[in-house]
């Protein structure tokens, strides 16, 4: 009984075709979905003998139905003699249909949306056909669209601003608001040379049909003042417009990209050294200065998966990105400054190392604790400091002030041993160890046993 249809699967059976856009698409497409036979599961014989009196019940429900067309069939039961059952049952139109799931309305909107779009732009009918419960949504913005389209087409890559596209009820933000939609219109209109296709995605809608757009600015500070980038003067924080950015030979040996602003304010003073402010998963800015190809880039982010996913990405601009205090030290180091990430990136990251793919998978399965963070402000500033001083101490001329005393003795040490080359014995000492020299060769036992007999370790 349980497995008989019942008048709530025949309706179930018609919402699974409007929600696949089916019933809408077939109203531009003249595909011909009615009249359609529903699937229908009757009660077998033994069920009819069994429960005769559901049976009746069952049957009435069916032939109570509005708006479906019931098919009888004879039969004739040895217990009951000649009666009549539904063999099929059928929806003959889609305002059948439509009526059926409360539809009517919607149906009769998107057929005026598909008659306006006959009469001014016919060529984005099929896009109707693959997206008629997204036009449905549009149904009232519509009509702009379609004007926007139209000013698109008879003003190809027009070279200014979307501000200054003038027309009635359309404004800057509602073209912002349906970039989306509006590149899939436009892309189905405009001819080849009316559409830049290296600029993909909603946030280069602007470049990709010729409008002006807003700069992408880049903001750095040069670590330490042998070096200005601006004419007359040091200047400690600069702002410049990606295209100026590009242009740049900063005299620099290691750049740093950080996320956090005061840590960017903040960065320790590094001779020949460079910090970048990020921002986040966009590296528009930078990804065109073709000097950072040339230089040190280590990426310094939040210690929780979506900052190895941002380093990731990084990394497919620049493959010579290293990370910077995104280590598991400096995690363990700081667990009483541990946060939560509020959702977690999960996707697989193919351009991290070894040690950073441990430490990323032990994040995204929770390993460690449960959604786990560091933030990078939460970082003791001695560490960083320390840490940026391991990084920088092989290179006499790139240490910080600081510590000038500490590197000044390793340079000393370092320059002593090089220069030690003659070695000179008194008369006694170069006796004794010509003697040593001709010495001829002596049975150690107790040596020989010590260096073959396992040791405690094995």
């Amino acid at each position: 009984m349980n497995g008989w249809t019942r008048p709530g699967n025949l309706r179930e059976q018609l919402q699974k075709l409007w929600d696949r856009g089916d019933i809408l698409a077939s109203l531009v497409s003249g595909e011909s979905l009615f009249p359609r036979r529903l699937t229908l599961k009757a009660p077998t014989s033994a069920e009819i003998s069994d429960h005769f009196d559901d049976v009746r019940v069952w049957i009435s429900e069916l032939r109570a139905l509005s708006y479906f067309r019931v098919e009888m069939g004879y039969f004739r039961h040895r217990l009951f003699g000649a009666n009549t059952i539904p063999r099929s049952v059928w929806i003959d139109t889609r305002e059948a249909a439509c009526g059926c799931i409360g539809k009517l309305r919607v149906l009769a909107r998107f057929a005026g949306l598909v008659d306006e779009t006959r009469l001014r732009e016919p060529r984005l009918l099929p896009w109707l056909v693959k997206r008629p419960l997204r036009a449905v949504e549009l149904v009232d913005e519509w009509h702009k669209l379609l004007a926007l389209v139209a000013w698109v087409e008879q003003h190809p890559m027009p070279g200014r601003y979307l501000r200054q596209v003038d027309l009635p009820g359309i404004h800057s933000k509602f073209i912002e608001a349906h970039r989306g939609v509006l590149s899939e219109l436009l892309d189905m209109v405009l001819p080849p040379e009316a559409i830049n296709c290296e600029m993909v995605g909603t946030s280069r809608f602007a470049r990709r049909y010729g409008f002006l757009d807003k700069p992408h600015l880049v903001r750095f500070r040069i670590l330490g003042p042998r070096y200005s980038p601006v004419a007359g003067g040091f200047a400690r924080d600069i702002t410049l417009d990606a295209e100026s950015f590009a242009l740049l030979a900063p005299d620099v040996s290691r750049i740093f990209v950080t996320e956090n602003e005061i840590n960017f304010l903040a960065f320790p003073e590094v001779a020949g050294g460079m910090v970048i402010f990020g921002a986040g998963y966009g590296f528009e800015a930078v990804r065109d200065a073709p000097w950072l190809h040339s230089h040190p880039l280590y990426y310094w982010g939040d210690i929780d998966t979506h900052g190895f996913a941002i380093l990731d990405q990084l990394r497919s601009h620049f493959p010579q990105v290293e990370s910077f205090l995104m280590d598991r030290a400096t995690l363990m180091a700081f667990e009483e400054q541990w946060g939560e990430e509020e959702k977690q990136s999960l996707r697989d990251l193919s351009r991290l190392t070894r040690e950073e793919q441990a430490l990323y998978d032990d994040l995204r399965d929770n390993r460690i604790r449960k959604q786990l963070r560091l933030e990078q402000e939460r970082i003791g500033f001695g560490w960083v400091e320390s840490v940026l001083f391991a990084l920088v101490l092989n290179g006499a001329d790139k240490i910080p002030a600081r510590y000038a005393p500490v590197n000044a003795g390793i340079t000393a040490a370092n320059q002593t041993l090089a220069d030690r080359c003659r070695f000179e014995l008194d008369e006694i000492s170069w006796t004794a160890f010509q003697q040593a020299m001709d010495r001829s060769v002596q049975a150690k036992p107790r040596l020989a046993e010590l260096l073959t007999k396992p040791g405690v370790l094995g």
